[in-house]
């Protein structure tokens, strides 16, 4: 190779570095705001989930803690209005939040929601009936708070349990 070829080529490797440097600047910087996007997106989703797990949680401990209050009342003859609108309260509060965590939440923290959500809407439906005067066949204050402290207050465990290691608490 001759000296005229060697800087013909090094000439042209240099303009075409010199061409293409903006062009490759501009690929990695668009790669780099892509993976940021990315990031903040995942950690929107995240936080998403954390706050519809905190308000699912808090909201389904105060309606089974309103239930088992209401069924004492009951079984002690003391059940007011002032307790039949903290607990339908509840109820609706807790229905919000699980609707909306219905929507963001994987499937198996679903299922285990289903779970709580069948063993509370139960233990709403027994106290309503109690409270009427209609309760079911074996159906009395104690054994509607015996089963939701036996079915649910696991169910709700559990829910929990799949929450925290969904956002990767671990103990």
């Amino acid at each position: 190779m001759t000296a005229v070829v060697a800087a013909m080529i090094t000439a042209v490797v240099g303009v075409l570095g010199t061409l293409f440097a903006p062009v490759l600047t501009q690929r990695i910087s668009a790669r780099q705001r892509a993976e940021e996007r990315a990031e903040t997106e995942r950690l929107r989703r995240f936080e998403e989930r954390r706050a519809a797990y905190t308000s699912m949680n808090r909201a389904s401990r105060q309606f089974s803690t309103l239930l088992k209050d209401a069924l004492h009342r009951l079984r002690d003859g003391v059940y007011t209005d002032h307790e039949r609108t903290a607990l339908e309260e509840a109820r609706l509060e807790y229905r919000d939040h699980y609707a909306e965590a219905q929507m963001i939440v994987p499937e198996r923290v679903l299922e285990a929601s289903r779970a709580a959500n069948r063993v509370l809407a139960e233990a709403d439906g027994a106290v309503k009936r109690i409270d009427r005067g209609r309760p079911l066949d074996g159906e009395d204050p104690e054994s509607v708070r015996h089963t939701l402290t036996a079915e649910g207050d696991p169910e709700l465990a559990a829910m929990r349990h799949l929450m925290r290691k969904d956002l990767g608490v671990t103990d």
